[in-house]
């Protein structure tokens, strides 16, 4: 599957383009799943600067997907057309602290906060410890784990519009729901601001390793898979409902449910986008018949099947 290469046209309609443009760029190597086909073109912007230039130029009818180290998508086999934005954490990923105050990339990992905030006796961030995202797909979908999310925490974020236009959102202007945000899915966040509490250094490394411990023990890390499969619906627990309805290690082609963790999906090592989406599908229909709850998708699922 390839898509027609409209790079060439791209970069003659910006020619003070300085990031790079890679075209018919295959996906599944930038997913946790490696699946998936190629993105029409693949954008790495030099800077913010060069962001808000190449969107501002961006032909409108042209679809735009950020992606982070995709750790929670699945690409369609199909590829996804238009343009996927990748943030290079060179660019994006910086983080520092001062006061109570972290200030990261949207390409810094959600891990490199917690650390960034516990050398600066920042209390309050352990939780993204146990994110394997960024801070760009924290924002977008309000990333929670171990009983702290993202807005418990976010001072305010900044991003750029399809019209190179830079925009900065207050905890409130967020919208924060349970795993989502009420921004334009347009914007194309770039850096955030945290607030913790100062806290004993001590402390803070206890509930950090607490978080590791969770994660090793808990879910299957050491697999192609991706986050948390399904929200967890209203006072209940998706891996539980999933459980009670016998999808324990159910396989589609080379995708399966884990073993350890059923809201987690694994490639076994030779899965198709479609096995992966298949078997999530097959989970939902065999909850809802189960227990009459709808389970929702969590993780992003893009691109053409």
């Amino acid at each position: 599957m390839t898509f027609p290469d409209i790079t060439s046209d791209l970069k003659a309609a910006m020619p003070e383009l300085r990031g790079r443009l890679l075209a018919n760029q295959r996906l599944a190597e930038l997913t946790w799943f490696r699946v998936g086909g190629p993105a029409q073109v693949l954008f790495t912007p030099a800077d913010e600067d060069d962001l808000a230039y190449f969107l501002k130029r961006l032909p409108p009818e042209l679809p735009v997907y950020v992606v982070g180290v995709g750790s929670n998508l699945i690409v369609r086999d199909g590829g996804m057309p238009g343009v996927v934005i990748r943030l290079a954490p060179r660019a994006f990923g910086e983080t520092s602290a001062a006061g109570d105050v972290v200030t990261a990339g949207a390409a810094a990992l959600d891990k490199r906060v917690a650390e960034t905030a516990a050398a600066a006796d920042i209390g309050g961030m352990e939780f993204f410890f146990g994110i394997p995202g960024t801070v760009g797909g924290a924002l977008r979908m309000n990333a929670g784990a171990n009983g702290g999310e993202t807005r418990d925490v976010l001072i305010e974020a900044t991003g750029i519009g399809r019209d190179g236009t830079k925009h900065t959102f207050g905890n409130a202007d967020m919208k924060f729901v349970y795993r989502n945000s009420g921004v334009d899915p347009s914007i194309v966040f770039t850096s955030a601001r945290f607030r913790g509490k100062i806290t004993d250094a001590e402390a803070i490394r206890a509930r950090m390793n607490e978080v590791q411990t969770h994660r090793e023990t808990a879910q299957p890390i050491r697999e192609k898979t991706g986050g948390s499969t399904f929200k967890n619906p209203p006072g209940n627990s998706a891996w539980k409902l999933i459980d009670a309805a016998g999808c324990r290690g159910l396989k589609i082609g080379g995708a399966q449910v884990s073993e350890m963790h059923c809201n987690f999906l694994i490639n076994t090592g030779n899965a198709t986008g479609h096995d992966i989406e298949t078997l999530g599908e097959t989970v939902r229909e065999r909850v809802r018949q189960s227990s009459g709850i709808e389970l929702h998708w969590e993780i992003k699922r893009i691109g053409k099947s």
